[in-house]
């Protein structure tokens, strides 16, 4: 059985099969596995869509979910691809060129707002791997 990140929350709004809900910061945030991965247990609310599994209205107690194999892949598209971008980046221009140090520091910058533009593009095809779902309490 895949294990579950799982927060409680309110729905603030419903349109389609989509909810709005913003998810409350609780003590069991610093107990979490996730916590380094999620930031909820850094900010008072975090305002999220999920899709929901059953009917529900404005103001409904919620648990939203989500697999934690995702939250992994989250961490991985979000920090370590763009570091490793920006290394590689800065190794090859390094190398292969004689290029002032703030040049190539630039084009890696560069290189990885690239990378998030490239991310954005695909937006719609990630929101459909990376969703939340939420049911009633």
């Amino acid at each position: 059985m895949e294990e579950l990140i799982r927060h409680e929350g309110i729905v603030l709004s419903t349109e389609g099969k989509m909810a709005h809900i913003v998810i409350l910061q609780t003590s069991a945030c610093a107990a979490c596995k996730a916590k380094s991965m999620c930031m909820s247990s850094e900010s008072q609310q975090k305002e999220m869509d999920a899709f929901m599994l059953e009917p529900m209205n404005a103001g409904d107690r919620v648990e939203v979910e989500v697999r934690e194999q995702l939250a992994w892949k989250a961490v991985l598209l979000a920090y370590i691809v763009p570091f490793l971008v920006m290394i590689a980046v800065i190794t090859i221009l390094d190398i292969a060129t004689a290029l002032d140090e703030a040049v190539v520091g630039s084009i890696s910058l560069a290189s990885m707002a690239l990378y998030f533009l490239v991310l954005r593009l695909f937006r719609s095809k990630l929101q459909k791997q990376f969703s939340f779902t939420a049911r009633k309490l």
